[in-house]
């Protein structure tokens, strides 16, 4: 009884590190005592950078020190000019990793049912200032990457997917870092594979790869040649010792991730007033988030109330993504999100519940029951 009231008591976080044994990692760490690389892409580096090749069966993988620069980096190797075509339900890195490269993003609605770019909105859009797409695959589901693709081969945009939600998924056979001119991933502590801090962009050219590759270091190019104004976006050692050790483990991870993700399935499918996330058939999911949609007028309470009575139960949700970056104050009014009805629609409605590796089926099951004890 006691432990139980124990347990009740315990506050839940929306997510919890994965990370390996610590003598696992100080035995991964313990060359960098004898070489002193620590940073400027040593050995670790190279080493993860050749594992994440393998594991997400792509032939080029740039690391760099976060996932938002993993963007804004891949936008200024490209070295683009005028709109793209993005979406607002996303984290604030894909709308500023635009706006920071000096592009004009251009806000398409959403999927009601994956909450990805609406695919059949895009060409309606574009105009002879487009030069790209930056789609989001949101919460594991995958966008559309056909109906993408049809329209930027029509057009002759580039698509540039971030890809932060969806990493070691497959879509009809294939690596999600395989599509698009880049895939952009993110390694944050939070995601379902980290490197404490990171990022990585999967690439198709070669010279987008070495523009990446300068870029992330100032932007020399030799010794004595610095021919454009990069940034110092570098992954150092430490990290990549860490990604290095959770890859080993990144399966096993996932695998933990579904029974959580299952446990919430079985108590809250069905449920009137309650949307779950729908799989989507082709693809291999890493069951990176829970997110819930809550309909006030059949559940009998909204998503604000659920989201406060998990917090005065000490269970950590998140309103992800809310509010939606077209309504963000840094941009001054300047987008109409009446232009994206649906996206306005999901992030007044939506609440991710908490899901991590060791997260016990107990502790899914206190979160569900408080759900349901505020369905009227």
């Amino acid at each position: 009884m006691r432990k139980k009231r124990e347990n009740m008591n315990k506050k839940i976080l929306v997510t919890r590190s994965s990370m390996p044994g610590m003598d696992e990692y100080v035995q991964e760490i313990r060359s960098l005592w004898d070489t002193h690389w620590i940073t400027n892409m040593g050995q670790k580096h190279i080493e993860l950078q050749n594992a994440l090749k393998k594991y997400l069966n792509v032939d080029n993988v740039e690391l760099l020190v976060n996932g938002h620069m993993a963007l804004e980096m891949t936008l200024q190797a490209m070295n683009l000019q005028g709109e793209v075509i993005t979406t607002p339900f996303t984290f604030a890195s894909t709308t500023h990793a635009i706006v920071r490269n000096g592009l004009e993003p251009v806000f398409c609605d959403i999927d009601p049912v994956t909450y990805t770019m609406d695919a059949t909105k895009i060409e309606d859009l574009i105009t002879d200032r487009t030069c790209a797409i930056m789609p989001v695959h949101v919460y594991g589901n995958i966008c559309d990457i056909d109906g993408i693709h049809r329209i930027a081969h029509k057009y002759e945009l580039k698509v540039i997917y971030d890809a932060a939600h969806a990493f070691g998924e497959t879509y009809k056979g294939e690596s999600v870092g395989s599509f698009g001119d880049a895939s952009c991933f993110s390694f944050h502590a939070t995601k379902v594979f980290n490197t404490i801090e990171g990022g990585a962009v999967c690439y198709r050219d070669k010279e987008l790869g070495a523009r990446l590759y300068e870029l992330k270091n100032f932007g020399i190019h030799g010794p004595e040649d610095v021919d454009a104004v990069g940034a110092n976006a570098k992954m150092n050692e430490f990290c990549a010792a860490m990604g290095i050790c959770n890859l080993r483990h990144i399966d096993s991870e996932i695998g933990k991730r579904k029974v959580v993700y299952d446990r919430y399935m079985e108590r809250l499918a069905g449920v009137n007033g309650l949307q779950l996330n729908s799989r989507q058939p082709d693809v291999t999911y890493n069951y990176s988030y829970f997110p819930v949609l809550f309909d006030e007028r059949t559940f009998g309470a909204s998503r604000n109330e659920v989201f406060d009575r998990l917090a005065n139960d000490g269970i950590c949700a998140r309103k992800y993504f809310y509010p939606l970056t077209n309504t963000f104050a840094c941009f001054h009014n300047k987008y109409d999100v009446d232009d994206t009805p649906v996206a306005r629609s999901v992030a007044n409605r939506v609440l991710t519940l908490p899901l991590y590796a060791d997260l016990s089926l107990d502790d899914v099951d206190r979160i569900c029951d408080v759900i349901l004890d505020c369905k009227a």
